[in-house]
């Protein structure tokens, strides 16, 4: 079949299938784009010459936004369905960059195709082309590799087979998947070939669920056994292989209480008997006091970042060991695992069958479950509403508390950055699976709007809300045209605190003394310090297209949710918070974050700093 190289490109990525557990799915769901001079006549003639029901397209506004949408549609989609993104050379193809590091430290599969100088070279330089006199294969599209899982550079028509194939196949690897870059030359795009049927034939990939090793989960099985104060810390794993069943039938079986990564929260439903929370620095001071005292840590699809562990600091127990149960060797082997290489759900499974009969002590249950009650009772203080507080501006944590008030679980919370992750971590009580949707991993200001847009995509009729502050809304508003565009009723709430909240309470600890973080006029001794700057959000957001809900007290903001909850357009709900409690409500943080501090300063603030620093930073420890 005679066709272009764009042309056949999109007739295969439209052809690719993904199976697990029996149920098929399209691979490439649709293709977001901005068209530039690198892609128009190439992949934009492509996309218009297949048709919506080959390849339904989406118009973006922003190319790091379309990365984000796309990402937040495959995490919805369970990491089974995706989304492509095109893009044309110079800023279009560097903008994805940010997007592309996010997907992939976050696991997530996503398709990038930015278009790319000329292979044949009939002018050089071209334009937005950069220069690099010592290499003349370079263009800036090599910026996509370190943040790539696989890149390649299609530079003639019959190399797109196999760069193809390969591009699928890390997609579709559970392992492997992350951000996909195939940079595509624009004049290489626009020639012609013929392309074997086999190429572009209905192709469907088996998405793996491999078994534990009888070795290892053997060890594994007597490790718990061994043990007298077990901990699961359960991860984004477990929500990537659908594995939040066999969890709870295995924590119900033995008793081992659950705490959640950021990625994790929600495997457990709230007011399940095993679930303590949210664990590391933004977690609760139960999971934080299990976590400090346990002997046995199975670490299931987590990889075991900075907040999780307290930069090293949390798991104290002189004798703690712990069980990598993961997918990717990589990560079942930090902190000096046992690994146990698997399919999260394959191995709750089987361990749960190797520790039959097998119980953790009834004080050691009896006594998280009580400390996870009384962390319910903090929550309910943060929370909580008093009558005279009806008419006040809320606190962040108050607003959260509405909110909460309000959904079932058929709601989905989408956020990613600020000083939203720590409340939410430690406060939001998740009531399904996939209710909790919080980018952790690269915690990217700007993709909630977007990435909420992905799931609303994915999840058609369920309520999607965006949860942002000023800062993050005014990092990446730009898909509420999009939302407005396609008829996608979003929810936006605007938590408005005037600057960089959760930074700001960041630098006071650490002796910068909120130096920069603030949104407002500039004082007499040139600080940020003067009144609140007279931006107007919520006229922006109207401006793009939304309807708008200004909320001034507790009890307009009650309303303003009710009434966003069964909109059926794109609507924000914009309230600012009280001053000066910018970051309100919840209990402060249960475990330290490793930020270094100044080693000498003249500053009071940063002295006294350091003294903390260096007192926390000497309970940290290597485990080997």
């Amino acid at each position: 079949m005679r066709l272009t190289v764009a042309q056949a490109l999109v007739r295969f990525l439209a052809a690719q299938h993904t199976e697990r557990d029996g149920r098929r799915h399209r691979l490439i769901a649709a293709t977001w784009g901005i068209f530039g001079h690198g892609n128009v006549a190439g992949v934009g003639q492509a996309l218009l010459e297949s048709g919506p029901q080959a390849m339904p397209f989406l118009q973006g506004r922003n190319e790091q936004a379309m990365v984000h949408a796309a990402v937040g549609y495959a995490r919805q989609s369970g990491r089974l369905s995706t989304h492509a993104v095109t893009t044309s050379i110079g800023p279009g193809a560097t903008n994805l960059v940010t997007g592309a590091a996010l997907a992939t430290i976050n696991r997530i599969p996503v398709l990038l195709l930015p278009g790319d100088t000329f292979a044949t070279r009939p002018a050089d330089p071209v334009l937005q082309q950069l220069e690099v006199p010592h290499a003349g294969d370079v263009s800036v599209n090599d910026c996509l590799r370190p943040v790539s899982r696989h890149f390649d550079r299609v530079t003639r028509p019959e190399a797109l087979i196999p760069a193809a194939l390969q591009a699928v196949r890390v997609l579709t690897d559970p392992v492997q998947t992350g951000a996909v870059t195939l940079a595509l030359p624009q004049d290489v795009q626009a020639e012609a070939y013929d392309w074997p049927e086999e190429f572009l034939a209905e192709r469907v990939w088996g998405v793996r669920r491999p078994r534990p090793d009888r070795t290892e989960l053997a060890a594994a099985a007597d490790a718990v056994r061994d043990s007298a104060r077990p901990l699961i810390v359960a991860g984004g794993g477990i929500r990537h292989s659908e594995a939040q069943a066999s969890l709870a039938a295995l924590a119900e079986a033995t008793g081992i209480p659950v705490a959640v990564t950021q990625a994790g929260k929600g495997v457990l439903p709230y007011g399940h008997p095993a679930d303590v929370g949210g664990i590391g620095h933004t977690g609760t001071a139960t999971a934080a006091a299990l976590a400090r005292e346990a002997d046995l840590v199975l670490a299931a699809g987590t990889r075991l970042s900075d907040f999780t562990t307290a930069s090293a600091t949390l798991f104290q127990d002189p004798g703690v060991s712990f069980v990598g149960l993961n997918l990717d060797p990589y990560d079942a082997h930090k902190l000096a695992a046992r690994p146990l290489v698997a399919d999260a759900r394959e191995a709750l499974d089987e361990l749960r069958q190797a520790l039959a009969g097998h119980r953790v002590d009834t004080a050691y249950e009896t006594a998280y479950r009580q400390e996870a009650a009384r962390w319910e009772t903090r929550v309910d203080a943060a929370y909580a509403v008093t009558a005279p507080d009806e008419e006040l501006p809320p606190t962040q944590a108050q607003a959260l508390g509405l909110l909460d008030a309000l959904v079932d679980g058929s709601d989905i919370l989408v956020n990613a950055a600020g000083s939203l992750p720590g409340d939410l971590h430690k406060l939001w009580r998740a009531r399904s699976a996939d209710q909790y949707h919080l980018e952790y991993g690269y915690s990217c200001m700007g993709y909630e709007i977007p990435a909420a847009l992905g799931v609303a995509l994915a999840a058609p009729g369920r309520p999607v809300w965006a949860l942002v502050g000023d800062g993050t809304y005014l990092m990446n508003p730009t898909e509420i045209v999009t939302a407005v565009q396609e008829g996608v009723p979003i929810r936006v709430v605007v938590l408005d605190n005037h600057g960089y909240a959760s930074i700001g309470g960041l630098s006071g600890a650490v002796g910068a003394e909120g130096f920069g973080t603030a949104y407002r006029f500039r004082a007499p001794d040139g600080a940020y310090t003067g009144d609140p700057l007279p931006v107007d959000l919520a006229a922006n957001a109207a401006s793009l297209g939304m309807a708008v809900i200004r909320a001034r007290t507790v009890r307009d903001l009650r309303e303003a949710l009710a009434e966003a909850r069964s909109a059926t357009r794109p609507t924000c709900v914009y309230v600012q918070t009280r001053t000066p409690d910018t970051v309100s409500g919840p209990p402060p943080a249960q475990a330290w974050w490793d930020v270094p501090v100044a080693e000498t300063a003249t500053r009071k603030a940063a002295s006294r700093a350091r003294e903390e620093y260096d007192r926390q930073a000497a309970q940290r420890r290597r485990h080997l």
